[in-house]
């Protein structure tokens, strides 16, 4: 896609455009899948004789949260729930709103920032609301700093309108804003500060540069893309994988130190070894996980405000640590010392047999280690979805993907990394730079 607006163009197969789209995303995770149960890869065996248990741990955990089986779909917008408050509906009843239009816009400059603010925040971070008396961690505490700070105006350049945010505050933030908006201290460290700020400096920077997409002068913002997604619904509809490839191309700039290839900037999409000997497009895993993310917080403010999104199973699984850590935690994912075979060409080395802890070391987010974990995550999600529901008793059609993450196995890797871990973290140490995990 070029600087079209959010015409849906068909890119060349085997060209860097390809790799930005959802079925890109699937189509290398398959391939990995296919790898893994060929026991060809170094880093990781599977065990598919895991699921039938991992699915049925998924299908208690949703009937536990959700007994009328009716959890929404995997978005930004649930971290604004504190106990019974929907925060954000708390901040829209405040104010009188021009329109639905007005309205949606706000929501996709709050929620398109705070999903790009939402990568790891480490172990020891927390955010303590005075509004709520609440103190929340992890995405839930990005999420309600991310809230409050929009809340506040400080991401605005008109202080008759706070809730709103602007292209020109977003190059002028800074690590000292991310730190007073974020509570940080010597005693409350977060993860990627300066990166967070530089991040949102290259949003700014991006949203100037597209006009077609983001609008333009003064006007540059998020919300922006709503009208430019509003325009390009048909009768039909919307498809998802529209809002995807149109984040991917209007954000693809503001990735820092990410693989390109042609000029094209590549984003959440790495090299693996195991596809080394392809053409150069088909050398990538492409994982798009926060813009993916974000595709499904757009929804709910497309469809408040009347456009109607159709494909949503289009899009594929988040490829982040709780449901990769699910699938780690549960042993159907089994890390392991690459490189030793037995006598008759078959792997027996998996991490734990060969006294080697791959929770030793800290990884770098293009590790193949973590590559590769994150496309069979993707894969694995596909799998697990049908299996889930099976158990429940529903269909595709009423439990999309998007609600068997938030049911589901986002939530499921959550509790059984409190199981496994003391804090609750990850499986694996992964060195973030506050832009992926």
């Amino acid at each position: 896609m070029g600087h079209e607006g959010v015409v849906a163009l068909e890119p060349e197969p085997m060209s860097a455009r390809a790799l930005l789209s959802a079925s890109a995303v699937r189509d290398s995770a398959n391939r990995m899948m296919s790898l893994a149960c060929r026991d060809a890869l170094e880093d990781w065996r599977i065990d598919l004789n895991r699921m039938p248990a991992t699915a049925d741990f998924v299908a208690k955990v949703v009937r536990n949260r959700y007994p009328n089986l009716d959890p929404p779909i995997h978005a930004r917008w649930r971290h604004f729930v504190v106990g019974s408050r929907d925060l954000w509906q708390d901040i829209v009843a405040s104010r009188a709103w021009p329109d639905a239009n007005a309205q949606a816009r706000a929501a996709f400059d709050l929620v398109l920032t705070s999903v790009l603010l939402d990568a790891g925040a480490g172990t020891t971070w927390c955010y303590r609301d005075a509004a709520t008396g609440a103190t929340a961690a992890r995405s839930e505490g990005l999420a309600l700093a991310s809230l409050r700070w929009f809340e506040a105006g400080g991401l605005s350049d008109d202080p008759r309108d706070p809730l709103r945010v602007d292209a020109a505050a977003l190059r002028r933030v800074d690590a000292a804003a991310i730190r007073a908006a974020f509570q940080v201290t010597d005693d409350n460290p977060l993860l990627g500060v300066a990166g967070r700020a530089s991040l949102l400096n290259r949003l700014g920077e991006a949203l100037d540069a597209r006009s077609d997409l983001f609008g333009s002068g003064e006007g540059a913002r998020p919300g922006g893309l709503f009208d430019a997604l509003s325009r390009g619904a048909g009768t039909e509809g919307l498809e998802a994988t529209v809002i995807l490839s149109s984040l991917l191309d209007g954000l693809g700039s503001i990735w820092e130190n990410r693989p390109s290839l042609g000029g094209v900037p590549l984003g959440d999409c790495w090299p693996h070894p195991a596809f080394e000997g392809e053409a150069p497009a088909r050398r990538f895993v492409p994982l798009h996980k926060l813009s993916q993310w974000l595709t499904y917080s757009l929804l709910e403010p497309l469809e408040n405000a009347g456009v109607k999104v159709r494909g949503t199973d289009e899009l594929t699984g988040l490829a982040e640590y709780r449901n990769g850590g699910l699938f780690v935690d549960t042993g159907v994912l089994l890390p392991r010392r690459g490189g030793s075979r037995d006598g008759d060409g078959s792997r027996t080395d998996d991490a734990h047999s060969q006294g080697y802890d791959a929770r030793s070391r800290t990884y770098a987010v293009s590790d193949p280690f973590v590559v590769g974990w994150r496309a069979l995550t993707v894969a694995l999600l596909d799998r697990i979805a049908p299996l889930v529901r099976e158990r429940l008793g529903v269909n595709a059609a009423s439990f999309p993907l998007a609600r068997v993450l938030e049911g589901g196995t986002w939530a499921a890797g959550r509790l059984i990394a409190r199981d496994k871990r003391a804090d609750g973290g990850p499986p694996f140490k992964i060195s973030s730079d506050g832009t992926v995990f």
